[in-house]
């Protein structure tokens, strides 16, 4: 095989180990996640109470297991976030529990176009040809049109994560702005037919931070 143009870490989380969370573990989850719901800072927003959990498949990069989850919120909000944790052994459970969680208000039932709900979450570096840096995210999500089995993660049309659907759920841990480029999740048919695609790029963010800069 010939020499790649560039180096980038593909495929660098382990696939989904277990079924989503059940039971008493699914409860251990979710006291955990909804205290770090609690602890948010709701910027003076009325958020409304949590409502039910949605649990996404496990995914596992640089030692660390990360649970992803949803909830709605009385106030039409939403908390997005994940429980990590050290994976324990065979037929153990996890010891120490570490959530992390945020909201917006951006939600499916405010925006009915969208092909694809998104939560993200940065979770650490990955550090490629001279010095640049890839920032490793965790993506999780539904689709919100029929028909799709997997989801892939794609960088500059390349592709550097996927998962199955599982419960119409998936999880993904990719590099994110690495060389300018920003992931795009793409969700694809049994056949391999493209059904729908959403990019990581917000150029909203690239507007507040020179507004930042102009006002400093």
């Amino acid at each position: 095989m010939a020499p790649v143009e560039r180096q980038v870490c593909r495929f660098s989380a382990e696939p989904p180990q277990d079924s989503l969370p059940y039971g008493r573990w699914a409860q251990r989850l979710t006291e955990e996640f909804l205290a770090a719901c609690l602890r948010v800072d709701s910027e003076g927003e009325q958020l409304g109470e949590p409502g039910a959990v949605t649990w996404f498949p496990d995914r596992t990069w640089s030692g660390v297991t990360y649970v992803p989850a949803t909830v709605p919120t009385g106030g039409g909000y939403e908390y997005f976030g994940y429980v990590a944790f050290a994976p324990a052994a065979e037929g153990e459970e996890p010891g120490e529990l570490v959530a992390w969680a945020e909201f917006t208000d951006e939600t499916a039932a405010r925006n009915p176009a969208w092909k694809l709900d998104l939560s993200d979450a940065e979770i650490g570096t990955w550090r490629g040809e001279e010095g640049r840096a890839a920032a490793m995210t965790l993506v999780w999500g539904v689709p919100l049109i029929g028909g799709g089995a997997i989801v892939t993660a794609e960088l500059a049309d390349l592709a550097v994560d996927q998962c199955a659907l599982v419960e119409d759920r998936f999880t993904l841990i990719a590099p994110d702005g690495y060389r300018s480029d920003y992931l795009d999740v793409r969700l694809w048919s049994k056949g391999g037919e493209a059904l729908a695609s959403e990019s990581l790029y917000d150029p909203d963010d690239d507007e507040e931070e020179e507004k930042s800069a102009a006002e400093e």
